[in-house]
């Protein structure tokens, strides 16, 4: 099963791509979808989102697994998020693709297997689990590799048995 995983955001959204077979994950690729303040926020929403879909076309993915929206003090930030979630949805349910949405607190969960870990916890722990030489950077890509381990921690059980 490919996976693609996206940590949304407007400025940068995180992608990555990853391989599970049920037990092993293989690691395929992860970047970021950077998009300019000076454009308007109408076509910067448009753009990641259909960079998402090409991505998503691409690598071939069956699922997506996608960081769902953490509401803190600045409502400012999360609007656009939202938008960029909303359209990410959209873009994918077009393709008949599969999303699942997952809080920041079940993808630390998932990867470390504390709601709570810090930052940092979650990239070595992406380092590890995927076998690669270095956290992965930029810090979006690393969070959206998370988001694929998440979704197949949470399904590995439903993988093993189709297998």
């Amino acid at each position: 099963m490919i996976v693609l995983g996206v940590d949304p955001g407007l400025a940068d959204t995180g992608w990555g791509v990853v391989e599970f077979d049920g037990q092993h994950y293989r690691p395929v690729s992860f970047g970021t979808v950077k998009t300019s303040s000076s454009e308007s926020q109408q076509k910067r929403i448009y753009t990641i989102a259909e960079d998402l879909g090409t991505i998503a076309m691409k690598y071939s993915a069956d699922v997506v697994s996608m960081e769902d929206i953490f509401f803190t003090k600045n409502i400012t930030s999360a609007i656009p998020v939202a938008k960029v979630i909303g359209a990410a949805i959209y873009k994918f349910s077009t393709m008949s693709l599969p999303v699942h949405l997952y809080s920041p607190l079940d993808v630390k969960m998932a990867v470390t297997g504390m709601g709570r870990a810090e930052k940092i916890q979650v990239q070595e722990m992406v380092k590890v689990l995927l076998h690669l030489k270095e956290i992965p950077r930029p810090d979006h890509a690393a969070d959206a590799l998370a988001d694929c381990i998440c979704y197949c921690t949470h399904n590995a059980l439903k993988v093993t048995i189709r297998s």
